[in-house]
């Protein structure tokens, strides 16, 4: 074969490829570069007080409270105390990997829209390898017939579930937001990554609870990788994460969550100095009391400026 011809078969194939890339998306592309329009210009943070019981503390005024930004104090703009309504969205892992677990996922679900007071509003989505929206946000315990027909199938987006729950809690007046998620796994599926998803929920002040529907059996090392995931959520933003294999214990951890979610105090401030750097500034919150734990979010991710 000539050294021409050669060069033209070489030539064809990499323009064909080239082709190829462009006609084929990956799959698990992440998108950090896009933008999600959610207000983060005022800091809003859920916190959760217990005695040295581990009994929930009520009745405390606001001139108790100082909340602190990279160890600076901040001027509180609002100030709620625990009776506020709060707003929460429910997220249902229905990934292949949950099939024998979705009966105990929809009863958890179930718990905790019983255990809500008649001023709260919940909303519900499943997620594997897309986001539905299951119900709307209503306060009645009543669930549409689809919540009962779910198929566990597909991969897990988790990301990006909690990124449209982020999104619909945005568009809501209540102060009081919060995410559950219930899932197996860690993200093998979404558009966008962990670090954008983390950032939506702090933006929208929202408290992230996780609860682990891992296989109480897998391996050690597989188990922790699915969990990091969800400990990260729940840490960062002042939720908790809890690892239970189902049942009685789920249900349980779901009525524990509602009677969290009944019993904060929720601050919001706008910060000192505008920070447009893209980091991660640090929330720091006291109380002029003895005796207390104190549980809120770490603190929030600013917006970078766009030059």
């Amino acid at each position: 074969m000539s050294i021409s011809l050669i060069r033209h078969h070489a030539a064809f194939w990499l323009l064909l490829a080239a082709f190829a890339c462009l006609a084929v998306p990956r799959a698990n592309a992440q998108t950090d570069d896009e933008v999600i329009s959610i207000d983060s210009s005022v800091v809003l943070a859920n916190i959760y007080i217990t005695d040295r019981n581990g009994q929930p503390v009520g009745g405390l005024e606001q001139k108790l409270f100082t909340i602190l930004e990279d160890g600076v104090p901040q001027r509180i703009e609002s100030f709620s105390a625990e009776s506020t309504p709060f707003a929460a969205v429910i997220l249902i892992d229905t990934s292949g990997s949950m099939e024998l677990r979705m009966s105990n996922a929809r009863s958890a679900a179930i718990k905790f829209l019983e255990g809500m007071r008649g001023t709260d509003l919940a909303a519900v989505a499943g997620f594997d390898n897309d986001v539905r929206v299951l119900r709307d946000f209503a306060a009645t315990h009543d669930l549409p017939d689809v919540f009962f027909d779910l198929k566990a199938d597909g991969m897990t987006s988790l990301n990006d579930a909690v990124v449209k729950a982020a999104k619909m809690l945005a568009a809501r007046p209540e102060k009081r937001r919060a995410i559950i998620v219930i899932s197996d796994g860690a993200d093998n599926s979404s558009k966008y990554s962990q670090k954008k998803a983390l950032q939506a929920a702090l933006d929208v002040g929202a408290s992230v609870y996780t609860v682990d529907m891992s296989p109480k059996d897998a391996p050690m090392a597989e188990k922790a990788a699915m969990q990091n995931a969800l400990k990260s959520f729940a840490s960062k933003t002042g939720g908790t994460f809890v690892a239970t294999p189902g049942g009685a214990e789920m249900r349980d951890a779901f009525e524990a969550i509602v009677a969290e979610l009944g019993n904060q105090y929720t601050i919001s401030y706008q910060p000192a100095i505008s920070k447009q750097d893209g980091k991660f500034h640090t929330i720091e919150v006291r109380v002029a009391r003895g005796g207390l734990t104190i549980r809120t979010r770490q603190g929030y991710i600013a917006p970078k400026r766009k030059d």
